[in-house]
Parts: structure tokens; sequence; C-alpha cells
């Protein structure tokens, strides 16, 4: 467990000499975690998962603080500070998604969260995210997860565990699950609910689905799904990009930060014509809040890029605080002469296992996001993967992959 202190009770912070890197690394995961929490709280109108939101927001809090106070003690000398000064916009960018994170929680909270029907006309392929309190009398209290094999029996995946104000947001097979945790899972619904049920030892409930007459549902969930997946890309292509000391990849969230503003001037306008079309506009409230918080995860996103995005050379704490969490994020690029040209994006899936593909970049600029494995590859498309070190780095040094 990794822990700092982050008592959402705790109204004081005082300085500790924790390693600059740890708490990095701890601000990174609890950014990624945060971000999809919050978007599945919200699409699935879920107060627990929103309160789970405010934890990790109170958590990042204490974190941030403790990374200022240790650099302010690390910077001797004017060179130090010039390096380390993209660090503390790091630390400042993390702190600004994990508000902005909570500020849609706080759209289910107050009442403001999405109307019914558009949570009805989500894709059924979507994956949902659970929050799964462990009963003393689960079949799974006491046992390691690769004891268990959830994901290989189940489909579903255990991505963060709450043991009382402590996390494991990087749960691995060596990750035990006790009696009174908490764990989030992902997965399709249907392997969801039976997983529930064996954890909690209740049945699992899908969110209540209110009517609204509204035309052109689709458009709105089109876009409301496009603002999660290219929020959660963005920060992940940003602590990439830092790691690897990377221009192309820093690119590529200021790319992403443009497709959100388009995206959330289309949601405004989408929800301004729907306005007119419901007996209370005001429940449509927390959509325009979603496109605000959005925007700002996306801005700070940003920042996390601009010491590359200003030829800053990377500080050597921030490519190891990177590099030292459990997953890579890589970016590699389809060779044409590979063989994987015109194939099925399982063909270079089973070559490669441990690698999950969670976005193709075009040639032509078009962004597929979360792509099936029957998605066909095109020459020179680029690939963004996630995956353990070991897998990214295998499927790099693949010489069929440019």
């Amino acid at each position: 467990m990794d822990s700092f202190d982050a008592d959402p009770s705790t109204q004081t912070v005082e300085y500790k000499p924790v390693g600059v890197k740890d708490l990095l690394i701890a601000m990174k995961d609890t950014s990624e975690l945060i971000v999809d929490l919050s978007y599945s709280a919200l699409l699935n109108n879920s107060d627990n998962l929103a309160e789970e939101v405010l934890q990790l927001e109170s958590r990042m809090d204490v974190l941030q603080m403790q990374a200022r106070m240790n650099m302010l003690m690390a910077a001797r000398k004017p060179e130090e500070a010039r390096l380390l000064a993209p660090v503390l916009g790091i630390i400042g960018a993390a702190e600004k998604i994990s508000e902005a994170a909570g500020d849609v929680a706080n759209v289910v909270l107050e009442e403001e969260d999405l109307p019914g029907a558009i949570r009805a006309a989500l894709p059924e392929a979507m994956e949902v995210l659970a929050r799964a309190p462990v009963a003393a009398d689960s079949r799974y209290a006491g046992r390691t997860l690769g004891g268990i094999d959830l994901e290989t029996e189940t489909g579903v995946r255990v991505i963060a565990l709450r043991r009382d104000d402590d996390w494991v947001l990087t749960p691995d097979n060596e990750t035990t699950v006790e009696a009174g945790d908490v764990l989030l899972l992902r997965g399709a619904e249907p392997n969801v609910s039976g997983v529930y049920e064996t954890v909690t030892g209740g049945p699992y409930q899908s969110p209540d689905e209110v009517d609204h007459e509204m035309s052109d549902l689709t458009r709105a969930v089109d876009t409301i799904v496009l603002m999660k997946n290219v929020s959660e890309l963005s920060v992940d292509l940003a602590y990439a990009s830092v790691l690897f000391d990377d221009e192309a990849l820093a690119e590529e969230v200021h790319a992403l930060e443009i497709e959100v503003d388009a995206l959330q001037s289309r949601l405004e306008a989408w929800t301004l014509r729907a306005a007119s079309e419901v007996n209370e506009p005001v429940s449509l409230r927390g959509l325009l809040h979603l496109a605000n918080s959005t925007e700002l995860i996306s801005d700070a996103a940003l920042e996390i890029t601009e010491g590359i995005l200003r030829d800053i050379d990377t500080h050597p704490v921030i490519a190891e605080s990177v590099r030292e969490s459990d997953v890579a994020v890589r970016r590699v690029r389809v060779d044409p002469e590979s063989g994987f040209d015109d194939e099925p994006l399982s063909t270079l899936l089973d070559a490669h296992p441990g690698i999950a593909v969670i976005a193709i970049h075009r040639p032509d600029d078009e962004w597929v996001f979360y792509p099936d494995e029957e998605t066909t590859l095109s020459p020179a498309d680029g690939l963004i993967i996630r995956g353990t070190w070991e897998a990214t780095e295998k499927l790099l040094a693949d010489a069929a992959i440019s």
C-alpha cells in the first residue's frame, strides 16, 4: 500500500522528507484513475463512485502539498531551479486534473446528473465501472488477485483497491484482497454484475433510467463518450511525453486539447438546443458543467507537457517517477512492411500479449479510441499502447514495428 497520510479528514499538512519521485508516482497514478472514475460516476449516476472520486481528490491535495514542500527543499542552485520548474508545473497540473474530476463527481452528488435518456443511449459495448465492498464471507477474501485470476475467468479487471484511507492504484497478481476492502471493477456490465455479487454478496444494480423527450440523442452521447476518451488519453500521453522527453507525444496532447475545445462547443450547443425540448431546462446544467470540467482536464494535461514543448531538459526525478509506475504508455507506428498492414488488431495483440491498444491515430488525423480487436490496421497508423514495461519494450523491439 502506498500511503502519504492522505486522510481526507486531515486539515493540516506537515513537511515530511518523502521522496519527490515517490510522490510523483502517486500523483500520476491518482490522476489517471480519478479521471476514469469521475466520468464513470457520471455515466452511471453513482453516488458511491462519486464519493470515491472525492476521496481521491482529498488524497491529491495532500500529495501535491507534500510535493511542493519537498521541491522547495531540493532546489539550491539556479540550474536546479530551472530543471525543477517543470516538476512544479506537473504538480500543479495534477492538482487541476483532480479538482476538475471532483467537479464532475459533484455533478452527480448535487443531483445534476446526466438525463436518464442519455445514459440509456450509451453504447451497450461500453464497459462499466463498479464500486464493490468485499464481504466478510466472499470467496475472494484473503486471496491474491493472481490466485483469483479474475480477468482471465470473467473479463473483469480490478483497476484499484482501497483499504480504509490507503489506496492500491495499480494492483497486480500479488495484491491480496481482504474483507472490508473496496474494489473498483471494470468490464462489460453482464460480467461485472456476476463478479459484483461474488464480491459483495448482494445484487448489482444498473443505474435508473428516466425518460426525457430529447431529439438527436446519438450526437450528445457520442460527444460525451469522446470527451471521456480524449480526457483519459490526454493525461496518459502527457505523462508518457515527459518520461520519454518526446516532443511528438507532447504535440499529440496539444492536438487532443484542440479536439476537446471542439467537443466542448458541440456539447454546449446541443444542450442549448435541447433546453427548448424539456420541461425543466435546469436539468441539463450537468452537461454544461461536464463540458467545462473536460476542457480543464485537457488544459491541465497540456500543462504537464510544457517543459517538453519549451525544450527544457527532463529532470531525472520526473523520468524515474513515471518509469517506476507499473504501467507504460507508448506510441508506435505500423510499418507497411510489417505484415500487420490490413490485418485486424487481434493479429498484433496475439503476437504481443500484455498489450492493450487504447487509441489509433490515422494518417488522415482521425482518432479511433479504444478500438476492438476487429479494427483493421492501416499503413502508418500511430498506435497508442498501454501495458507492462516488459511487454511494451518487446513490442518496440519487434523489427516489424517502427
